[in-house]
């Protein structure tokens, strides 16, 4: 087991560059099941979650390889494997695989996946969908498994706009009989970066970023080789900006795109944080303690979710009372016992967590509950006054390329310990 040992107190300072996008990532190498060639992902992170996805595909038979951020995919000979529990849940996007295997081979087993554990993300919308066009599903001990002598395009509304549904669906349905329509549909640029790489592999998909998105079947035989980029990750610019916000620093984020993280840039400038925003940068200024604001966690284009721990431990050194609303998953505020043992006062009522601003942080030995309560806990103890120990930081790996050496190279103090 690991852990950080952080000193607090020192000002960040210099230029901060964001990795490519982990939930960009995920849903691609899924689909590169879809193309029988060679598949080339630029801008890869090298993270935990992205080495479960790459074993999972090295499983499933393709060959993997990896030169520094890029990851090349030869899908050849890809078979229909059974995947186990013991794969699935290491890695909740695990999930993905399923409607690129239903697409290509007709049928697929795979036990439900696992993941961090902060409130209920069914597969429903993902089978309803799946079921409308044309696959039978069946669960038995805890495996879905799925057959359809060939998927054909359906009208599909989901009931909430699922980013995991949308993008599973998208990928059955490239190789499905005829025109599928996802209507509700998740917009966050990541499935933009989706649509990208299907259509560079032969699909047919338009209509991504918008509520509604259609995809025309093709044949598997107009399935070709591939080079794709995947997008900046907005969620670790966003944790870039506010660990300089919160320890009163000077930082430019590069490989940026603003238009992605504009919520939190308004939340930002309300604070009283200094922004500025150039093409593919942002410049953060600290303006001293920050000011109290009103968080709402919504569906993209609104307040992310994965924005929403990171906040609060920068709200709980602001003056006033703020208050965060969380409305995407119920049970995200598990982050909430460990700010309160460096001091923070936070009191949470129902979906609300009422946070009162008070002076100075303290250091304590607290631990990681999952990928976003983990990063909120490494910002706090940035500002906080002492000594932290940050445990079960399995977490913050899974979601955060090199956030020590990135942060230590800025004027942060962070030691990883191995046991």
């Amino acid at each position: 087991m690991q852990k950080l040992l952080i000193v607090g107190g020192n000002r960040l300072e210099g230029t901060v560059r964001a990795s490519g996008s982990k939930n960009a990532t995920l849903p691609v190498l899924a689909a590169c099941i879809l193309n029988a060639g060679v598949s080339t992902i630029h801008e890869a992170p090298r993270l935990r979650d992205i080495s479960v996805m790459k074993f999972l595909l090295h499983y499933l038979g393709a060959k993997v390889t990896n030169e520094g951020s890029t990851i090349i995919v030869d899908s050849s000979n890809i078979e229909p494997l059974e995947i186990s529990e013991g794969i699935m849940r290491r890695m909740r996007a695990s999930n993905l695989v399923l409607g690129a295997m239903l697409g290509r081979f007709g049928r697929v087993k795979i036990s439900y996946p696992g993941g961090c554990q902060i409130g209920s993300r069914p597969m429903d919308l993902h089978l309803k969908g799946l079921q409308a066009m044309g696959a039978v599903i069946r669960e038995k001990f805890g495996y879905i498994m799925a057959e359809a002598k060939k998927l054909t395009g359906a009208d599909i509304h989901l009931d909430l706009p699922s980013v995991g549904a949308t993008e599973n669906l998208m990928m059955a349905a490239v190789l499905a009989e005829g025109v599928t329509t996802i209507r509700n549909a998740a917009k966050e640029p990541e499935i933009v970066d989706l649509q990208n790489y299907l259509n560079a592999i032969g699909g047919r998909v338009k209509g991504a970023g918008t509520d509604n998105i259609k995809i025309e079947g093709v044949a598997h035989s107009q399935m070709k080789p591939a080079v794709h980029s995947v997008i900046p990750d907005r969620i670790e610019a966003g944790t870039h900006i506010v660990a300089t916000a919160i320890t009163g620093g000077e930082v430019t984020v590069t490989n940026v795109i603003p238009e992605h993280i504009e919520p939190l840039l308004a939340k930002m400038r309300e604070a009283g944080v200094g922004i500025t925003v150039g093409d593919d940068f942002v410049r953060v200024r600290g303006n001293g303690r920050v000011k109290s604001i009103d968080i709402k966690t919504m569906p993209y284009p609104g307040f992310p979710t994965d924005m929403q721990p990171q906040m609060m431990a920068l709200l709980s050194l602001a003056e006033g009372t703020s208050v965060i609303t969380e409305t995407v998953f119920e049970n995200r505020f598990k982050h909430v016992g460990e700010l309160r043992r460096m001091g923070a006062d936070i009191k949470v009522e129902g979906q609300s967590a009422i946070i009162k601003g008070v002076d100075k942080l303290s250091g304590a030995c607290i631990e990681a509950s999952d990928l976003r309560a983990g990063a909120s806990l490494v910002l706090a103890s940035l500002a906080a006054e002492n000594g932290t120990v940050i445990e079960n930081i399995n977490h913050i790996d899974r979601g955060y390329e090199r956030l020590e050496q990135k942060y230590n190279f800025l004027g942060a103090r962070i030691v990883r310990v191995h046991n």
